[in-house]
């Protein structure tokens, strides 16, 4: 069985930085697209940042200059460096990868448990 585990949420004041990691870990013989979506209440899920296999990446308007993703291939970790942490950044982070149990497998996706990030003074 495959899972995705985000860790290092938390609350932190505007102006702050965090990181958030994510590893996938099980039956995986490789990952294509990795990403980080957030939803906040009352909003729906939206996409903060994705990064292909080859290092490829897309970030929303609303977080380019501030948060950067990036990729361990070896480790089948994902991560998001948020700096400059605003109000609106507060939200559950969930991890999302498009996973291959194998060569001969389509991949199929899958979302962690998500982590609560907090931007509050």
């Amino acid at each position: 069985q495959v899972q995705l585990v985000e860790s290092g949420g938390g609350l932190v004041q505007p102006g702050g930085s965090l990181r958030l990691s994510c590893v996938a870990s099980g039956n995986i013989y490789s990952i294509d697209a990795m990403g980080w979506y957030r939803h906040a209440p009352g909003k729906q899920r939206e996409l903060v940042a994705t990064i292909t296999s080859g290092g490829s990446t897309n970030y929303a308007d609303s977080v380019k200059g501030r948060f950067t993703i990036s990729r361990d291939n070896a480790k089948n970790t994902v991560y998001l460096q948020m700096n400059s942490l605003k109000p609106e950044d507060t939200a559950v982070y969930y991890c999302n990868a498009d996973i291959r149990g194998s060569w001969y497998h389509r991949p199929y996706n899958l979302w962690g448990q998500g982590t609560q990030v907090t931007v509050s003074s």
